[in-house]
C-alpha cells in the first residue's frame, strides 16, 4: 500500500509530516529522512487495532493493497 504524505518545514527548523487521508496522523524530525521514519511509525499505529477492539469470535488479518497505475517512487509535486 502506498500512502501520500506531505512534508514541509515546520516554524521551529523540523520538518513536519502528515498524512491527508488519515485525520490526525501527523509527526516531526529534524531531517526528512529521520520525518519519514517517524511517520512510518505514527501510521503503523494509527492503523493498528485495539487489543480490546477485537471480540472472541473475530480475527484480524493483514490485506496488502496495491495500485499499480503508480510507482512506489514516484513522488507528486504542486502544478
Amino acid at each position: 500500500m502506498n500512502i501520500k504524505v506531505i512534508i514541509e518545514p515546520g516554524e521551529d527548523g523540523y520538518f513536519v509530516a502528515h498524512v491527508p487521508s488519515l485525520k490526525s496522523c501527523w509527526s516531526q524530525g529534524k531531517t526528512k529522512e529521520e520525518t519519514l521514519q517517524n511517520i512510518r511509525e505514527a501510521i503503523y499505529l494509527y492503523l493498528e487495532p485495539e487489543p480490546n477492539e477485537l471480540k472472541e469470535d473475530q480475527e484480524l488479518v493483514e490485506l496488502t493493497v496495491r495500485n499499480s497505475r503508480y510507482s512506489p517512487l514516484k513522488k507528486f509535486s504542486q502544478r
